[in-house]
C-alpha cells in the first residue's frame, strides 16, 4: 500500500502539478488526523464503559 502512495507523490510530483500534490498532501494529513480522532473516541468510550462498571461493583 505504501508503494502505491509513494507512486502517486512521485507521478504529481514529477508531473510539476504543484497545486495537485499539495491538496493530496492536505488529503493525507486530514487522513491521518481522522484516524487519530476515532481512536482517541473509542478509547474515551472504553475508558467510560470502565469506569461505569467499577462504579457498579462498588
Amino acid at each position: 500500500m505504501m508503494k502505491f502512495f509513494h507512486l502517486i507523490r512521485k507521478k504529481l510530483l514529477d508531473e510539476g502539478n504543484l497545486k495537485r500534490y499539495l491538496m493530496y498532501a492536505i488529503g493525507e494529513i486530514l487522513l491521518v488526523v481522522i484516524g487519530i480522532l476515532i481512536a482517541l473516541q473509542i478509547n474515551n468510550w472504553n475508558q467510560a464503559n470502565s469506569d461505569s462498571r467499577l462504579l457498579m461493583n462498588i
